[in-house]
């Protein structure tokens, strides 16, 4: 799956955007029909240590499912985001099941 990494008022190494690439290429095994997925990477400009946002949004036909979290750390925050897009994939393979 491709994964358009956007990161807002800093440059993202690398190593991040391979780190994001890979745990988002894991939503693949609990969904086989996304079409894509958008990351935006923020800092946020304040003194609390959680300043680190991750939002991503993955489109499956007909729905979309966005993210938002905040942490101290973008790798915290992608491994809590991509938890919670796999719970609700997972959620949305079963009703689909459902239906059929």
């Amino acid at each position: 799956m491709k994964v358009n990494t956007q990161s807002v008022n800093f440059h993202a190494d690398e190593k991040l955007l391979t780190f994001i690439q890979k745990r988002m290429d894991k939503l693949d095994l609990f969904y086989d029909k996304v079409i894509k997925s958008d990351v935006f990477l923020k800092v946020e400009n304040t003194s609390d240590k959680e300043n680190k946002i991750f939002e991503a949004r993955v489109s499956v036909p007909g729905d979309s499912f966005i993210v938002k979290k905040q942490c101290k750390s973008f790798e915290e925050g992608t491994d809590m985001a991509v938890a919670s897009l796999e719970r609700q994939l997972k959620k949305r393979k079963e009703k689909l099941r459902a239906h059929l």
